[in-house]
């Protein structure tokens, strides 16, 4: 209930009140946007665009839905702007800036994380989207559909390619 009162606040302009949204959502745009770019850098730059673009976007904002799925649409947006520029991230590159030391009882995981990560990140945009909204956000195909713009048959299709490429470039690892 909270949330929706700040939610309702944010989008009559009230800046404080953004802000919280932000705080309690930022986590969660954050891992978006890196599960989509594969880069810290690139995620932290991405969640600032999109917490921007919300800002400025902040009276569509409908306060009688949760403001999450909103914030985290608008971080898909701008994470498949961005690698539509760019070209994929040599793989040598990516898993520099993906993997993090840790003990030697993390070691399979971590390598099975590591698959996981580079096969997603070799996946086109479109393709990785699905999997982000569908596997990471949970969200429902309607609401895949609507958070992507997309028709609902065009996003079960691309979550089904999308889930065999996935699990072909992981058998080929």
């Amino acid at each position: 209930m909270e949330e929706r009162n700040l939610a309702q606040r944010a989008s009559q302009g009230d800046r404080e009140a953004f802000g919280e949204l932000v705080r309690l959502h930022q986590a969660g745009v954050y891992n978006t946007a890196y599960r989509m770019t594969g880069n810290r850098q690139e995620a932290e730059d991405t969640a600032q665009e999109a917490f921007l673009r919300a800002c400025r976007a902040i009276s569509s904002l409908d306060p009688s839905r949760p403001p999450g799925p909103w914030f985290r649409k608008i971080a898909v947006n701008v994470c498949l702007n961005r690698l539509e520029k760019r070209q994929a991230l040599p793989l040598e590159e990516m898993l520099a800036a993906s993997t993090d030391p840790g003990p030697e009882s993390q070691t399979i995981e971590r390598e099975s994380s590591r698959q996981v990560r580079t096969a997603l990140a070799s996946l086109p945009p479109r393709y990785r989207a699905a999997i982000e909204l569908r596997h990471y956000q949970e969200l429902s195909y309607a609401e895949m559909a609507e958070t992507l713009g997309r028709p609902l048959s065009d996003v079960k299709s691309d979550l089904f390619r999308a889930r065999k490429m996935l699990a072909e470039r992981i058998r080929i690892e």
